[in-house]
């Protein structure tokens, strides 16, 4: 069953702006996949942050076969589930707008605290690009630098 997990509060020097000088046994209490969401909600631009309010942020271990089998993917590292922003109505949906991340394949893809930051906010963007109406395939004309 995933669970729904706030950001940490994140205060101080504990997250340096420069995520190559993180180092988690510096506070071993936190949980270095929380960090790194937060880091990554800290480096999104402020009004795309403000939409995080529209948007629950759910951390699961890994996905259920049924999010597999309804994406046709066989392995993600986060999936949006919801109206996205775009629709008409949206804000009266009767589903709430999920992201959810999945911390077994990103902490096995990305190994260091820097590359888990890196590949958490590349997820967490690329999810909430979907809750504002961003496709796939939009994204990655965009990737490519297309217009």
């Amino acid at each position: 069953m995933p669970r729904v997990s706030s950001p940490p509060s994140v205060t101080g020097s504990r997250y340096p702006p420069d995520v190559h000088d993180f180092d988690p046994t510096d506070s071993p209490s936190l949980d270095p996949f929380e960090v790194a969401l937060s880091a990554a909600i800290e480096r999104l631009p402020g009004e795309y942050r403000e939409q995080l309010a529209t948007v629950a942020i759910v951390i699961a271990d890994e996905a259920s076969s049924e999010e597999l089998a309804s994406t046709g993917a066989q392995g993600l590292l986060g999936l949006y589930r919801g109206v996205p922003r775009t629709v008409l109505g949206a804000g009266h949906a009767a589903i709430p707008s999920v992201i959810t991340l999945y911390r077994g394949p990103l902490e096995r893809q990305y190994r260091s605290p820097a590359a888990l930051v890196a590949g958490v906010e590349e997820t967490l963007r690329h999810e909430l690009a979907h809750h504002l109406g961003i496709s796939d395939a939009r994204l990655g004309e965009l990737k490519r630098g297309e217009r």
